[in-house]
């Protein structure tokens, strides 16, 4: 596919699709209930962590999770001791993640705020001017998060293993921006160093429109794939992860219909939607 006139159709694409009436069924929605940003980097990491497996399922079980923490998952956190959460969530499971490892996570969560003071001042303290991408700065949260004697296993990608951490780019990307979908609320994180959170269906996203040719998807693709839409746009080269990724998850919204959309898009005007 021509790529010289993607931007004008990828703007399109956001203009029609970046809307909340397109978020559910998404995670993401959870959010938009805690406008505290200390519940909600809370809620994110939750949500985020296990944003894996049939959708359906995983809001089923974030929502428990919250239903469990209300009214304020953050006082909830610095309130509770190991054996407490423990205890709160024996009986949880999604898919193959148990209760003891969210309470691993949420116990990690809660040294992180205890010793930082929040999630977002524990992910700046080791982000450095310097870093082309997040990677490092991820890597750091990834091991303070899982700095405990018990481990949240898979709920916490490690960067330095080459996984795509699709969930905690995910987790940042809800964090980081803001717009009419993304709520945000941390500080000191540029856009411009974001990266796309890569699933399957971005994964595929990506091949189909030549943005990249690689099989795996790790994080080398993540980067490549970020690169290229760093050339549309520079300072936010997430910008059209949500509206890309409604087709193949929303009913209705299939792979081969956004292909069509994007092949429909011929005007330059970009006052103009398909």
């Amino acid at each position: 596919m021509d790529q010289k006139n993607i931007k004008i159709k990828l703007e399109n694409l956001y203009r029609r699709y970046n809307k909340r009436m397109y978020v559910h069924p998404d995670p993401l929605e959870f959010l938009y209930s805690y406008p505290d940003i200390k519940n909600r980097e809370v809620v994110g990491l939750i949500a985020s962590s296990l944003a894996y497996g049939k959708v359906k399922q995983i809001l089923k079980s974030v929502s428990s999770v919250l239903d469990i923490m209300k009214p304020s998952p953050y006082r909830f956190l610095m309130n509770s001791n190991y054996t407490s959460l423990y205890d709160a969530f024996e009986g949880f499971t999604h898919r193959f993640a148990s209760g003891a490892q969210l309470s691993a996570l949420l116990w990690g969560g809660k040294n992180v705020i205890a010793q930082f003071g929040s999630l977002n001042a524990c992910f700046i303290d080791n982000l450095s001017s310097d870093d082309k991408t997040l990677i490092p700065a991820m890597t750091f949260f990834a091991k303070k998060l899982t700095a405990g004697k018990n481990k949240p296993g898979h709920l916490v990608a490690l960067p330095e293993k080459g996984s795509a951490c699709k969930r905690m780019n995910l987790f940042l990307r809800w964090m980081v921006r803001n717009d009419n979908v993304d709520p945000g609320g941390w500080a000191d994180v540029p856009l411009s160093k974001l990266i796309v959170p890569l699933d399957t269906h971005m994964h595929k996203i990506g091949l189909k429109l030549g943005f990249t040719s690689k099989k795996q998807a790790n994080m080398d693709t993540a980067l490549e794939i970020t690169n290229v839409f760093k050339k549309f746009v520079p300072d936010d080269p997430v910008k059209y992860d949500f509206s890309l990724t409604r087709f193949g998850i929303r009913e209705g919204m299939t792979m081969d219909s956004l292909l069509s959309q994007l092949s429909a898009c011929k005007s330059r005007d970009l006052t103009k939607t398909c």
